[in-house]
């Protein structure tokens, strides 16, 4: 993962789009550089906008009155094509994916075609008293846990996720733990995803680290494996309240200023392809939530022979700045 740049406004003004930052594809352009697929080991498959809360950051606007789920028919052909592709990462997202009703399955007859398979998990849906089969298929298949859990701060917490949800996130957190996940030696991974609550960006991620490891296992007795930190994409509900709080432009701008070019060379859209709930590719989640489709075309997975040919280029636009701030999201 790259080091975080020592410039900050950096940014010329050679082209700009509506609210006066240069397009992403300029500034690449600007440093010699065009973002390109590599080789594709990664499968990621949102199994839909479904979830049990509304989080104010969630640039997919998922939430309790979201209809859009993958059905049983998708979830085959999905299937069909992990066994094309041969992939070594299987990332399982949402919504909230444990109210997938076809996620016990999934989790059954993907974990023979990959040898990482992850679920990406707010915390509050896993262990609700209704999905106890799914917790044990998890650990049954090593599945790891990529578990969102923003601050350890009560209020802040809440502000981005709803009320109560920081106490519950806790208690599941602890579960996991007692089931043997998230301990040093474990073979049952389990990771924590941070995200800033506010229009600014994550903090070091190897002091967030530290941070959470001490307060966590103080305060509650928790263990993990490891912590991602990454900015907030400027994509659907947070663009929303970006906009609304006159932080949008702001916000995009101080993005834009800690582009980091040596973030673009592991950025996860090279190595990575995004099925929507409804069969259909796109380079990432978030080109998915912006409605980018992979390569420009809306290609199904019933049409793919197996993973893309390196050298393919990928769709960009204003909110690829939150990936490559910084140390980027790698």
């Amino acid at each position: 993962m790259c080091a975080e740049p020592l410039m900050q406004n950096t940014l010329k003004p050679l082209e700009k789009n509506a609210l006066s930052v240069e397009s992403f594809r300029l500034t690449l352009s600007r440093h010699g550089l065009e973002l390109t697929r590599g080789h594709t080991n990664t499968l990621q498959i949102n199994v839909g906008l479904l979830c049990n809360q509304a989080c104010r950051h969630c640039h997919l606007e998922a939430g309790p009155n979201r209809m859009e789920v993958m059905d049983a028919k998708t979830v085959d052909e999905v299937i069909a094509f992990a066994q094309r592709g041969h992939f070594q990462v299987i990332d399982i997202t949402g919504g909230a994916p444990e109210l997938n009703p076809n996620l016990t399955d999934m989790i059954e007859r993907l974990s023979p075609l990959a040898p990482r398979i992850m679920l990406r998990s707010n915390l509050t849906a896993l262990t609700d008293g209704k999905r106890d089969s799914l917790v044990d298929v998890c650990r049954k298949h090593r599945t790891v846990i990529v578990a969102s859990f923003p601050s350890l701060n009560t209020t802040q917490a809440e502000a981005q996720r709803g009320k109560g949800i920081f106490d519950k996130s806790i208690l599941t957190l602890k579960r996991l733990n007692s089931i043997g996940y998230g301990h040093d030696g474990s073979d049952l991974e389990l990771d924590l995803v941070s995200n800033p609550t506010g229009a600014f960006l994550p903090a070091s991620q190897v002091q967030e680290e530290k941070r959470f490891r001490r307060d966590l296992q103080k305060k509650w007795g928790i263990t993990f494996n490891h912590i991602h930190t990454f900015a907030n994409v400027p994509l659907g509900r947070f663009r929303q309240w970006l906009r609304h709080s006159g932080n949008l432009e702001k916000y995009l701008q101080n993005l834009a200023s800690h582009f980091n070019p040596c973030a673009v060379e592991g950025l996860m859209c090279r190595t990575l392809i995004s099925v929507s709930w409804d069969g259909y590719l796109y380079d990432c989640d978030f080109n998915l939530a912006k409605g980018h489709y992979m390569g420009g075309r809306k290609i199904h997975i019933s049409e793919m022979d197996g993973a893309l040919k390196p050298g393919t280029p990928i769709a960009v636009s204003d909110h690829c700045y939150a990936c490559t701030a910084g140390s980027g999201f790698t």
